[in-house]
């Protein structure tokens, strides 16, 4: 018979799960991991918003994809592109930032599937009389291994020519040069942080779906057990 077990610890553990691994994977989808150096707008172009000059502005470069501004001929303004620079994985500007997307692809795919699988540790506790909150503590774990692989390798890659090209002439493996880090670069590091923080509390969540209590209420022929 199912149980359906829902306890503080089991529900907030479920939670960090499905937000660190949608975190982790906007943050490899997005191309605001380098702020390129400012280029200036021509006393042309005029801002819609405020009808003066534009600002100067600061191209973005991600793993594969990147956001610039092109010209329109015909109007006194410019619109912001974003989109994949790579059409294949063997485009990717740097072999540093090819074994980054690989490590973080696989990261992310254990990522989601333990965030998949917690939705129904509500239901089901154990498979093979393995606790589902252990093997999913232990694929955390290992996706977060996966995750500071990529996160170290990537700063090698700051030396590649299309880094060169946003970062200016100083860039260089672990030299940001004219460039500064993009929310997408923090995101990832505070979604490796949360990644082993849910590991660690994959251990409490399973504490708390097989304390006494709720064998109690599973002795009383409790169904739906909510237990703050």
């Amino acid at each position: 018979m199912c149980h359906v077990i829902v306890t503080c610890r089991s529900m907030l553990w479920t939670l960090l799960s499905i937000v660190v691994a949608f975190a982790e994977l906007i943050a490899f989808m997005s191309a605001d991991w380098l702020i390129g150096k400012a280029k200036p707008s021509s006393s042309e172009e005029v801002d819609n918003r405020t009808g003066g000059p534009q600002e100067p502005y600061r191209p973005t470069l991600g793993i594969y994809g990147r956001c610039t501004r092109i010209s329109h001929m015909q109007f006194s303004r410019r619109d912001t592109l974003c989109g994949p620079y790579a059409e294949n994985f063997n485009e990717i500007a740097s072999g540093f930032w090819q074994a980054t997307a690989i490590f973080l692809a696989i990261g992310i795919m254990i990522l989601c599937t333990v965030a998949f699988v917690s939705v129904f540790t509500m239901c089901v506790q154990s498979i093979m009389k393995k606790s589902i909150f252990n093997v999913c503590g232990l694929l955390q774990g290992i996706a977060g291994l996966f995750l500071i692989l990529g996160l170290i390798l990537y700063p090698a890659g700051w030396g590649c020519q299309k880094a060169i090209s946003y970062c200016g002439p100083y860039a260089s493996a672990y030299k940001l040069g004219d460039c500064s880090l993009g929310w997408a670069f923090y995101t990832a590091i505070g979604g490796t942080v949360l990644t082993f923080i849910c590991a660690v509390f994959s251990a409490q969540a399973e504490i708390a779906t097989s304390s006494d209590k709720v064998q109690e209420e599973i002795e009383e022929g409790k169904n739906l057990i909510c237990l703050l």
